[in-house]
């Protein structure tokens, strides 16, 4: 058994990675940065679904990273999702990344209201100053209340990733953002995830 294990330096293991993956693929490419974002998805999850179904409105990928190096702030709805994000490398380009969803006061304003805790966490987001990415991958309410406040003009993000994973309004949250007119990467159907979520952010990061 040992005998069939290839013995790689750490330094050669993502590279050695992204060439299996890209060899996988059989010769299906996508345009930069969009590409950086796939394989990193597939790289996360070992989850080649993610070559059909992550779905990417015009100039997305490029967008979030023009807004990224003008300081906008990423917002997620799951400490996971915001420990995965490289904020260090955010906090270079002027912005930070937030999740609310601990705060004692979101608890207690999602009970007095009768809603997720996620949601508050999207309306918190959306009074930030400056440009803001939502980064989602756990809650669909969350993605349902940012469509709300974009039909209501109450918001308008830089870029949307809705990454939720699940089976309850998981599928139809996503199509409500990939119609809301704002840009988005989305992971269609019922597949996405927290680690999906930052992935996607620290490929556009380790792009830029």
């Amino acid at each position: 058994m040992l005998d069939s294990i290839q013995i790689v330096k750490p330094a050669d293991i993502e590279k050695r990675s992204m060439e299996i993956i890209t060899s996988e693929l059989n010769g299906r490419t996508w345009p930069d940065p969009e590409f950086g974002i796939v394989k990193r998805c597939i790289h996360t999850s070992a989850d080649f679904d993610y070559a059909d179904n992550l779905c990417f409105s015009e100039n997305a990928a490029k967008l979030g990273m023009e807004a990224i190096k003008r300081g906008a702030h990423i917002v997620t709805d799951t400490r996971m999702a915001w420990s995965g994000i490289n904020k260090k490398k955010l906090e270079s380009f002027g912005g930070q990344a937030h999740c609310f969803m601990s705060d004692e006061d979101v608890a207690a304003e999602a009970k007095e209201r009768g809603c997720t805790r996620a949601a508050i966490c999207m309306e918190r987001g959306a009074a930030l100053e400056g440009e803001v990415i939502f980064a989602v991958g756990n809650a669909p309410t969350a993605l349902i209340r940012l469509y709300e406040m974009i039909e209501a003009g109450q918001v308008k993000p830089a870029l949307i990733i809705g990454a939720p994973v699940g089976f309850v309004n998981v599928v139809e949250s996503k199509e409500l953002i990939m119609k809301a007119g704002i840009p988005f990467i989305v992971p269609r159907g019922r597949k996405g995830g927290s680690n999906i979520a930052a992935t996607i952010c620290n490929a556009m990061l380790y792009q830029i």
